[in-house]
């Protein structure tokens, strides 16, 4: 069954503990989402609350997807640049579909469902996002349209002794 994706919606005390929930569970499954493992919920609070910030400033925009028992299932943020020469695209953050749901083309639909979402927003003409190497991530954003654009060797310390490539690909929206 697929998942239901909605744009801004209410955050509700169900909706933040879901995120922290689905955050957690993603982080200890092994995802990167700028966490390594373990992570606690209270560790994750204080970041979901600076993107919470953030979505109230209305720098950013929250889409998320819910299985079809209601749970948050996957979610990603939608970052505008503020800096006035890099309005034209935006930044795609926490990318996250929960680990029992992996496997299920959720991913992709969760990516497509960003697309469009940025289609909706004016003047936005591209998607960036950042992915940590090592994982493969590389490749899936790539079947879902996007390019490498850039890669800093060793950028990302997940451990003493284990730095990973930082990432930056792009999708065009023009």
């Amino acid at each position: 069954m697929p998942l239901t994706f909605t744009l801004d919606p209410a955050v509700t005390p169900e909706l933040r503990d879901g995120i922290i929930d689905l955050w957690a569970e993603v982080t200890n499954a092994g995802g990167a989402v700028g966490f390594v493992p373990p992570v606690t919920r209270e560790q994750i609070r204080p970041e979901l609350l600076r993107q919470l910030v953030a979505m109230e400033e209305r720098r950013s925009r929250l889409l998320v997807g819910h299985d079809e028992d209601g749970r948050v299932a996957a979610t990603a943020f939608l970052t505008f640049n503020t800096h006035r020469l890099m309005t034209h695209w935006i930044w795609l953050y926490t990318v996250m579909v929960h680990p029992s749901h992996q496997g299920k083309g959720y991913g992709r639909d969760l990516m497509a469902a960003a697309e469009r979402a940025a289609r909706g927003f004016d003047g936005i003409e591209a998607i960036r996002l950042g992915c940590r190497g090592g994982l493969g991530l590389e490749r899936f954003y790539a079947a879902c349209g996007y390019k490498e654009v850039g890669r800093v060797p060793g950028a990302i310390r997940v451990a003493p002794g284990d730095e990973r490539d930082d990432i930056t690909m792009v999708l065009s929206l023009t």
